[in-house]
């Protein structure tokens, strides 16, 4: 793969224009799709399988006219104090309103509370009007909603309080201005983290061309598969989460290449190919956590899910093609690691860290030293931050969560005022009774058997339908329609059901909203185990290719638990108990929304690997490299730590900023994913895993040798990329058979600053005229053959260039005839140090203009001269 992408990205970088073109022309195609495109109407809320969805499909099929699916509000008046809505003028405007209301547009029906049983309460002084539409409350014209409030508005003039519930004043939910704060905030994260205005404009410019597609795409076909108001904008905060961080991943990398000397169109192919590889199995990482979610079988979820995987795989896309063509735009305006713009650090700040260890590495190191008093904290920690998710409560919300200053929360709050807490949530009892002998003997026998149950404040009488062959019945319970008195009584109707059935023929279904909220809820936590299973088996044998190792992907699957239940309980905190709620806009607390849980593990889970793809593969390619385990992980900080830790800021920038939105489920989701981000990256990746790898020692690497055969090598970290360099090295710097210049001894190094004197056989040679082979580049690099004493060329030895204050800047290998060949980061002053087995290290100083630089080395044996002078190798 590493090579394949490898490929792409110098493609792309070449052909940058082409690609441009192609994502600009892809994009305004969308956009003009989008624009073009039917309005989505009303996105259903099926739920096959559940008793509650086979009622309401049960009565669509034996009522196709009665618009069951069709909008409803309640006109709740309240008369004044010391009034009663039965006076005659109060009485008066309630009918004049219900004959108005009839009036309205699309109307269906509207109920006069006068002649309607049970619709003025037992003191008389609250009184409501329902009003059903034929058509669901999300397709209704504006104008129908505007008459409705406009007539309510003229109720209320007469002292009256009249106000609205239902779902037809229901409105999309908004994006608010923390969208663009969070996107403006990792911006600056990205400027502070590349020191550049240009670099940290790519990944923001990338990612938003990616959402702009996605966002764009979904519009598009929002109406011909049904897809729900909330689908976009998660897709959205998905979309720039990754967006930003899978480009910035690549260009991160791109400048490491830079910084060991590689020409750019090499450094872009090469941060492709290995930070490319990592950014597409943590994409998949992401796409198989969202897909994954239709084994819920619950449609909206499904199409939610894909959209957003699909979201995702742009961002891959994008970045994997996008960020080299911008890169070969930018060309020099992008520093190589570890320098910065003159705007942002002087030529002093950067010579005063220059050899310093990084943050990365000083925290790599402390986590190391004391490994299980990490582990143990962060565990702790998660604990801790988990235990409210012991009081989670599930449920798809109603108007008792909206603000009290709307209209909805105070017919609410009426409602329950005059008729009872459990009001706002009737229940629905369908009876079929096709295969009863005598229907109305066995509706009545219903209507009995739920009388006699605990918690029913009242019941209805059976209402049948035009054929005589179903039955409905409204129960209204004693409780609110969250509380699990309610949960109970909707239980215990269904142990009366099959008693019922069995005496009279007749079917007896549940349903309603809060039998909805009941069933789905307990839908999704029986689907749970299963997609769990799903998602961590898929994700761990991913992971497992990747790493080559059985315990890394366990180890990271366990994290993952720890995060999304600390995240869990972040949200439960927030919005049942209600902390911090007033500082993140919550104005109600209630239960969560039942998608949420599920929905965020999926997401919280693909995030999380994505942090393990990133941080780990660094620590795994130091290992494979020959370095200690400990010594490995302290290196995987050191070059990944900065990085991922500007990644996750963004991300929870990002998140944090749709807290803003208007519907609760994307304000739940927002805080729960920034928390999970900041739980998973910092504590989980940065501490537990570190502290885990360290504990295991060599047994975290461990793969059964018939497995590893067994599995395809995917070579995320680029190892056939070098080998291919090596070979394409021996093929374009092949001895050739034209006569070579004399090579005259050129004593380099702290040597040069004595005579040569035959004493110093060893000192290294050199020469600008040579005819010998240089780098492809063209530009500043080392080029040349190690020999031995005798002339013979030294196969294996390792070169390697550093900064005149020891800074690594490249590393390299000879061939079999001794010659080698090394790119620097530009012209100056460089130490090459040359080591071989059975051979004394050299190291010399050498000053490399704009063009190549023809170096030999001569190494002695290790009973040589004396090398008094020459700096040792480092």
């Amino acid at each position: 793969m590493a090579t394949f992408l490898y490929k792409l990205g110098r493609f792309a970088f070449r052909r940058r224009h082409y690609i441009a073109l192609f994502w600009a022309a892809l994009l305004a195609a969308a956009c003009v799709a989008a624009f073009n495109a039917p309005a989505a109407g009303s996105s259903s809320f099926s739920i096959p399988g559940i008793e509650s969805q086979k009622a309401y499909d049960l009565l669509a099929q034996r009522s196709p006219g009665s618009s069951a699916d069709g909008g409803s509000a309640n006109v709740v008046f309240k008369a004044p104090a010391g009034e009663k809505m039965t006076d005659t003028d109060n009485k008066a405007l309630v009918e004049q309103t219900v004959k108005e209301l009839s009036k309205g547009p699309e109307v269906d029906s509207v109920t006069d509370p006068f002649t309607q049983r049970n619709a003025v309460s037992k003191d008389g002084t609250i009184a409501y009007a329902q009003v059903k539409y034929i058509a669901p409350a999300k397709e209704l014209e504006d104008s129908t909603k505007d008459f409705l409030e406009k007539t309510v508005e003229e109720s209320r003039d007469s002292g009256v309080t009249v106000e609205i519930g239902g779902d037809v004043l229901d409105e999309s939910p908004e994006s608010g201005i923390g969208e663009v704060i969070g996107v403006a905030v990792a911006a600056v994260v990205l400027v502070v983290t590349l020191g550049s205005l240009v670099a940290a404009g790519l990944p923001l410019l990338t990612a938003l061309i990616g959402v702009g597609i996605g966002v764009a795409g979904i519009t598009t076909l929002a109406n011909a598969l049904d897809l729900g108001d909330t689908t976009s904008i998660l897709a959205m905060m998905l979309g720039l989460a990754v967006g930003i961080d899978y480009a910035l991943f690549i260009l991160s990398r791109y400048r490491d290449e830079l910084a060991e000397g590689r020409e750019r169109e090499d450094a872009a192919g090469r941060a492709t190919g290995t930070a490319g590889s990592a950014v597409v199995f943590a994409g998949l990482t992401v796409v198989i956590a969202l897909v994954g979610l239709s084994v819920v079988d619950v449609p909206v979820l499904t199409k939610m899910g894909i959209a957003a995987a699909c979201t995702v795989v742009l961002a891959v896309l994008i970045a994997l093609t996008m960020m080299p063509a911008m890169i070969g735009y930018v060309g020099r305006k992008i520093q190589p690691a570890g320098k910065k713009s003159k705007r942002f650090a002087g030529r002093k700040a950067q010579e005063n860290t220059e050899g310093k260890p990084n943050m990365g590495t000083r925290w790599g190191s402390f986590v190391v030293r004391r490994p299980a008093a990490v582990l143990v904290l962060g565990v702790v920690a998660l604990g801790v931050m988990a235990v409210p998710v012991t009081q989670l409560q599930l449920g798809l919300g109603d108007d008792s969560t909206k603000a009290e200053s709307t209209t909805q929360r105070k017919a609410y709050d009426l409602l329950s005022e005059g008729f009872g807490p459990g009001f706002n949530g009737p229940l629905m009892i369908v009876v079929d009774t096709k295969d009863s002998s005598d229907p109305k003997a066995a509706a009545t026998t219903v209507t009995d058997e739920i009388k006699g149950l605990k918690d029913v404040a009242t019941i209805s009488p059976a209402q049948f339908n035009k054929a005589g062959d179903t039955a409905t019945i409204t129960v209204i319970p004693d409780s609110k329609p969250s509380s699990t008195q309610t949960e109970d009584l909707v239980h215990a109707i269904r142990d009366k059901a099959d008693g019922i059935e069995a005496d009279t023929d007749a079917r007896v279904l549940v349903s309603g909203t809060t039998a909805m909220n009941i069933d789905f809820s307990q839908k999704l936590t029986d689907a749970l185990v299963p997609y769990l299973a799903l998602v961590v088996g898929l994700a761990f044998l991913l992971l497992m290719l990747v790493f080559r190792s059985i315990l890394v992907p366990l180890k990271a699957a366990l994290g993952f638990l720890l995060s999304v239940l600390a995240a869990l309980g972040a949200v439960v905190a927030v919005f049942q108990w209600g902390w911090l709620a007033g500082l993140l806009g919550v104005e109600e607390t209630g239960p969560i929304m039942s998608m949420v849980p599920i929905f965020m593990i999926g997401v919280v889970f693909g995030l999380a690997m994505d942090y393990e793809v990133f941080l780990v593969t660094r620590m795994r390619e130091a290992y494979v490299h020959g370095e200690e385990p400990k010594q490995a992980v302290v290196n995987g900080f050191k070059h990944s730590a900065r990085v991922v830790t500007a990644a996750a800021i963004i991300m929870m920038c990002v998140f944090a900023g749709f807290i803003s939105s208007s519907s609760s489920m994307i304000k739940m989701m927002g805080v729960g994913l920034a928390a999970a981000v900041c739980f998973d990256a910092f504590i989980v990746r940065m501490a537990i895993v570190p502290a885990v790898l360290a504990l295991l020692g060599k047994s975290a690497w461990w793969l059964p040798k018939w497995l590893d055969r067994a599995l395809p090598n995917v070579d995320v970290e680029g190892e056939r990329l070098r080998t291919q360099d090596q070979h394409q090295s021996e093929n374009t710097q092949a001895p050739s058979n034209e006569p070579q210049p004399e090579r005259q001894p050129v004593l380099v190094g702290t040597g040069a600053l004595r005579k040569p004197t035959e004493a110093e056989p060893q000192a290294a040679y050199a020469s600008t005229g040579s005819a010998d082979p240089v780098p492809a580049t063209g530009g500043p690099s080392i080029a040349g053959q190690v020999r031995d004493a005798e002339g013979t060329g030294v196969d294996g030895a390792t070169l390697t260039l550093t900064s005149l204050t020891g800074r690594q800047l490249g590393r390299t290998v000879t061939r079999s005839d001794g010659r080698y060949s090394m790119p620097t980061p530009g012209s100056g002053s460089y130490i090459l140090t040359a080591a071989a087995d059975g051979h004394q290290p050299r190291a010399a100083t050498l000053e490399v203009g704009d063009g190549p630089l023809a170096y030999d080395v001569l190494l002695g044996g290790t009973s040589g001269p004396d090398d008094a002078g020459l700096p040792r190798a480092r």
